[in-house]
């Protein structure tokens, strides 16, 4: 497998880990509001520096939103994050 499938499969499975992490019961609360946050932002159209300004506006986006995913992972019970990893490896067989 080149280097291109595998890492669009980590990146799957790492959307899917966050997914079922924010529906997950057990998942703190302060966890739920960082990982949305991240999620939110990444998704949103509005940007702390516009994406027009030279490297700054693009900078933000590769700053802020994988800080956010990282500081919210670690917010995740470790038991949480193993029941959502069980969860994510039966479907890359299919």
């Amino acid at each position: 497998m080149s280097m291109l499938p595998r890492f669009a499969q980590r990146m799957k499975d790492n959307f899917g880990l966050i997914r079922l992490a924010l529906r997950h019961p057990r998942t703190p609360r302060r966890a739920r509001w960082v990982l949305g946050a991240a999620v939110g932002y990444a998704l949103s159209p509005i940007d702390l520096i516009p994406d027009f300004i030279p490297v700054l506006g693009l900078l933000d986006d590769l700053v802020i939103v994988p800080l956010l995913l990282y500081i919210g992972w670690k917010l995740v019970p470790q038991d949480v994050k193993d029941e959502c990893r069980k969860q994510i490896a039966p479907q890359r067989h299919h």
